[in-house]
């Protein structure tokens, strides 16, 4: 077995290979330098070999804190998770010696808010794991280990409440993982696409996130989290509308205040998305809803723009998406900074050049000043596709496009499903109780039950 390990890790160079002579017989140590660490090689092994007291069985003076016996064909699967491996008369023993190469717990970088914990999940499995259990402290919550991928093997966990998760839920979930065959799962970002059929549809019905006080408000609202080695961000799902439009830490905030931020969001939902396209309607075709005075005030500053108002829309939403692209790509020491200078410079300019009216720019603006509200990239980019396509249809149809847009947008969420659950929900179907934690918040005295269609255990408080 020892030449077919040095055989199969010939050009290797990383993995370590010592023989130390042990009573009569050879103690064959494995472990790869890289992932490894050496000080813990030598503390938990080395050192004990080397200080033996005679006669005494070989696993009983090995010291780690994860120790297992394991088969000929786990060898390749533990020392590439930091393991040593230790082989003793055709025994095969595993001492977990893995390196500290994650970095540590940092505040949020992406779902940063006033309120709220500010930890949030690493690269490290053990850790993100350690960041929910220290949160919920019952032996309900439970995990599903599974390795995907056929040369990644990541490990990955599936994590739900027993007593609260609907057991359809949890078996769904379940196949899927054990189903998926691919070479490699590299980030969480990339299994979600596996595990919800996303193409069908621009909206997320999986979230995303980084806060471990999103994932257990989630696990005890009955939903199930996914958690990813190497990945710092969890998934959760099923995830609906309402649960990106409104974020938990809302409910860190006291209810009568947060309702109106709640609206306001809902507000500018569809402002991102019809503002450009409502301009483009009664400009074009609908002359007679604008007040006189504004009507010619509108003719005054579009006089000399040689291109129509569907042309000009088109160059100015164009131009700030690439400014919002340059945003996230460049560090964030300097990449605010360049947007901010090449949304003054080409705006000034393309007015000073005649090239579009300041109107546009105002319409512009508050349209990505109303999209600036929604964090999450996936809904993002589902409003600036529908951002487009209401800006075409309008420009065919006017005002008539627009309405058409809205019910196409509506039909369009209402026939859409996160695994089994409508994308409309707390409104169709209705659940009050869900609803009050997401699009309106009440006293948290009063939220005595969990969403229906969430969990199999409605009862979140006793009443008194």
């Amino acid at each position: 077995m020892i030449n077919k390990i040095n055989e199969e890790f010939k050009n290797t160079p990383d993995l370590i290979h010592r023989k130390i002579k042990y009573g009569l017989f050879n103690i064959h140590i494995f472990y790869i330098e890289t992932i490894s660490s050496s000080d813990r090689v030598n503390n938990y092994i080395l050192k004990n070999i080397t200080n033996r007291i005679k006669n005494r069985p070989i696993k009983d003076i090995l010291a780690a804190p994860n120790f297992k016996k394991i088969k000929k064909d786990e060898f390749e699967e533990y020392i590439y998770n930091g393991y040593t491996i230790v082989i003793y008369l055709n025994n095969i023993y595993a001492m977990e010696t893995r390196a500290d190469l994650d970095r540590s717990i940092a505040p949020p970088q992406i779902e940063q808010d006033l309120y709220g914990a500010k930890d949030s999940l690493v690269e490290n499995y053990q850790k993100n794991i350690g960041l929910i259990k220290r949160r919920i402290k019952t032996h309900h919550l439970k995990t599903l280990e599974y390795k995907l991928g056929s040369y990644s093997k990541t490990q990955t966990a599936l994590l739900y409440i027993d007593n609260i998760c609907k057991n359809e839920l949890i078996n769904r979930c379940d196949k899927l993982l054990k189903s998926l065959n691919t070479d490699r799962i590299l980030d969480s970002g990339e299994l979600k696409q596996y595990l919800a059929k996303e193409e069908k549809n621009f909206f997320p019905t999986t979230k995303l996130t980084e806060r471990p006080d999103v994932i257990v408000n989630a696990l005890l609202e009955g939903k199930i989290v996914v958690i990813v080695e190497n990945s710092p961000f969890a998934i959760i799902l099923p995830a609906v509308l309402a649960d990106f439009i409104n974020p938990v830490s809302d409910n860190y905030i006291y209810g009568n205040n947060i309702n109106f931020i709640k609206i306001l969001r809902l507000a500018c939902f569809f402002l991102t998305i019809l503002t450009p396209a409502f301009y483009i309607a009664i400009i074009n075709y609908n002359q007679e809803t604008i007040p006189p005075k504004l009507l010619s005030s509108f003719i005054m500053q579009r006089e000399g723009v040689p291109f129509p108002a569907t042309i000009e829309a088109f160059f100015m939403l164009f131009i700030c998406e690439m400014l919002r692209e340059s945003d996230i790509r460049f560090p964030n020491s300097y990449g605010s900074s360049i947007s901010i200078l090449g949304a003054l410079i080409l705006g000034e300019s393309a007015v000073a050049a005649n090239i579009v009216s300041p109107i546009m720019i105002i319409i512009v603006a508050l349209t990505f000043i109303s999209s600036m509200v929604f964090s999450n990239i996936e809904i993002v980019n589902a409003v600036r596709v529908w951002r487009f396509l209401s800006l075409i249809i309008s420009s065919f149809y006017g005002l008539y496009g627009i309405a058409i847009v809205i019910i196409a947008l509506i039909v369009n969420i209402s026939s859409y499903y996160s695994f089994g659950l409508s994308y409309t929900y707390p409104v169709a179907p209705f659940d009050l109780n869900y609803l009050q934690k997401t699009l309106i918040r009440t006293s948290k005295t009063n939220e005595l039950y969990r969403g229906k269609y969430l969990t199999k255990n409605t009862r979140k408080q006793e009443i008194k």
